[in-house]
């Protein structure tokens, strides 16, 4: 009778424990900031094979009583499965269990449950699935299987002895504080729980958030003839509230507010995070939806949409997307051809992944989709279409990309003036790059971008490219061109620090035809930036930087000359992300 009861006291601890990770596991839901891994679909009948391995306790076992909380804990803030309770299996034998291995801490009681109890229940295709969380119906299920071996074990016509009854009572008393504790700590994860659910913003939607402090100032003789040579504190705020409605499916929703402005007259060099000045007036800064297919990807923006949006750019570590994190300039980002468009309508992007090396994207941006105004619209006003193909050969990426594009609206304040639309839209170029013409403008750009992973420590990019304007029914053409050469190194002095160091010539006019009437073009306006991310912590970066520009306004034969001498601007950016 004695042998018995240590078989049934040996099995009942498994039931006892599992019932407390059952509570935790079903009350408990995954908060993680990731915006796809804590997607939970409604009305999901999922369960996963239970956790008995987890919970068995066992006089040889090197399993703390702290450390097994600490893995309850863990499985109780876990995803679901999705495989449905008919499912699960008996075994007879450990090696059924494909994924189940003798260095596992766990081997050893899962062994003895499985082969000395038949109190183990698995997935019809071999496997165990240890580390996920258990459900109700799991729990029942083993439960169950394990009470029907207690039975087998016990002989009903045995009389229990009063030793018996005593060693009962004295195993009950020894677990009744670590099952005390346990029961303690699920408490607390309930009341977590409901606290949670009760002010959490939406089932569906992430904020995520950036803010910019910058101080800046620049320095040249033309700027403080024009005054411009003043320190200036500004800031920049944008909050994103991601929507997932499945697995593959987001919409990204923005909103901005900023009084930053560049520091020069046309604004060339402007930083990542200098656009435009709104008195920190708070409007929609981007709107777009994403559907992430197994082969391809589809963005539709209806608002302020930008070609880094979805077309892999081939700029690590330089690549901002526009955001306080990456390169100082805009310029710096990534090559000039992915900022020709108007930034301002809607449009269709598409991805296609062929194979796992060859991406080839297509877009098409219309600038003023939203207007019904004759001339306006998505197809009969200002548009740019995007094609490219993309190669990623592992340490090795290479991208070409060609873009058209069709503008009709430059302001009319003349040529190289900048008040209205721009070939470049976001603060890179001459004036003249940008204008050339000041009426409506035809536009093919070809470009190439190339980057190395040296090694984990050392990673080179560069680009190169060239736009042929041309008037739209007129004479007049004019050669674009632009080029750049980085070297990034990630983690320098630390882990999330980023050092970056480039040289390039912002798009700038090589030679202009006024229909027989040749004038010349712009000097070579020369970008040299150089800048160090320290991150102190994963919510805070700060960003020293330079940026030195020759020749800044081209001036060229119609160029204006108050950007003719050097500048340099000096930038200390601190980013918050949340």
């Amino acid at each position: 009778m004695r042998n018995i009861l240590w078989k049934i006291l040996l099995v009942s601890p498994v039931a006892l424990f599992g019932q407390m990770v059952l509570a935790s596991s079903a009350v408990a839901k995954d908060f993680s900031p990731s915006l796809k891994s804590d997607l939970k679909l409604p009305e999901v009948q999922a369960s996963e094979p239970i956790k008995l391995s987890q919970t068995a306790i066992e006089p040889a076992s090197s399993v703390s009583v702290d450390e097994f909380m600490q893995l309850t804990e863990q499985q109780s803030l876990g995803e679901s499965s999705q495989t449905s309770v008919d499912s699960i299996s008996q075994v007879t034998s450990i090696s059924q269990l494909s994924d189940v291995q003798p260095t596992d801490w766990a081997f050893q009681a899962l062994q003895s449950l499985v082969e000395r109890y038949g109190c183990i229940a698995g997935y019809p295709d071999g496997t165990y699935r240890g580390n996920q969380a258990t459900t109700r119906y799991e729990f029942a299920a083993g439960l169950n299987a394990c009470l029907d071996q207690i039975l087998n074990l016990v002989d009903v016509e045995s009389e229990v002895t009063a030793e018996d009854l005593a060693v009962i009572r004295r195993l009950q008393e020894e677990f009744a504080a670590e099952l005390a504790t346990l029961r303690g700590r699920v408490d607390a994860l309930e009341a977590r729980t409901a606290e949670l659910e009760a002010n959490q913003f939406s089932t569906t939607t992430k904020l995520i958030g950036e803010v910019v402090f910058g101080v800046a100032d620049s320095f040249g003789d033309t700027l403080e003839t024009v005054g411009l040579d003043q320190t200036v504190f500004q800031d920049r705020v944008r909050l994103n509230f991601v929507t997932n409605f499945d697995e593959k499916q987001q919409l990204w929703t923005r909103l901005d507010a900023s009084n930053a402005t560049p520091l020069t007259n046309s604004g060339i060099g402007a930083t990542t995070y200098q656009t435009a000045d709104s008195g920190n007036d708070v409007g929609i800064g981007w709107l777009a939806y994403y559907y992430n297919g197994d082969k391809f990807q589809v963005y539709l923006p209806a608002a302020f949409p930008l070609w880094q949006d979805f077309v892999p750019t081939v700029s690590p570590y330089f690549e901002g997307f526009t955001g306080a994190n990456n390169s100082i300039t805009s310029f710096g980002e990534s090559s000039p051809i992915y900022k020709i468009g108007l930034a301002s309508g809607g449009g269709l992007g598409l991805n296609y992944f062929v194979g796992d090396n060859v991406t080839v994207s297509a877009g098409y941006f219309g600038g003023d989709s939203f207007d019904p105004s004759e001339g306006s619209g998505l197809f009969n006003g200002e548009y740019s279409m995007l094609g490219q193909l993309t190669f990623d050969a592992g340490k090795l990426q290479l991208g070409l990309t060609y873009v058209h594009a069709y503008f009709n609206d430059f302001g009319g304040g003349g040529i190289g003036d900048v008040d209205g639309n721009a070939i470049f839209d976001t603060l890179v170029g001459t004036s003249l790059a940008r204008n050339p013409f000041d009426v409506a403008t035809v536009t093919n750009s070809y470009g190439a971008s190339a980057a190395y992973q040296l090694s984990e420590k050392i990673s080179v990019s560069a680009f190169g490219g060239y736009t042929d304007a041309f008037e739209a029914g007129g004479a007049g053409d004019a050669e674009i061109w632009y080029y750049g050469l980085g070297f990034a190194f990630p983690d320098l002095g630390g882990e999330g620090n980023l050092l970056g160091l480039q040289a390039g010539a912002e798009p700038y006019v090589g030679g202009i035809d006024f229909g027989g009437a040749i004038a010349g073009g712009d000097d070579v306006p020369l970008s040299i930036q150089a800048f160090y991310r320290y991150a102190v912590n994963d919510y805070i970066n700060i960003t020293p930087g330079v940026v030195a520009l020759f020749n800044p306004g081209g001036f060229g034969d119609l160029d204006d000359p108050l950007d003719s001498d050097p500048i340099v601007i000096g930038v200390l950016r601190t980013t918050f992300n949340f």
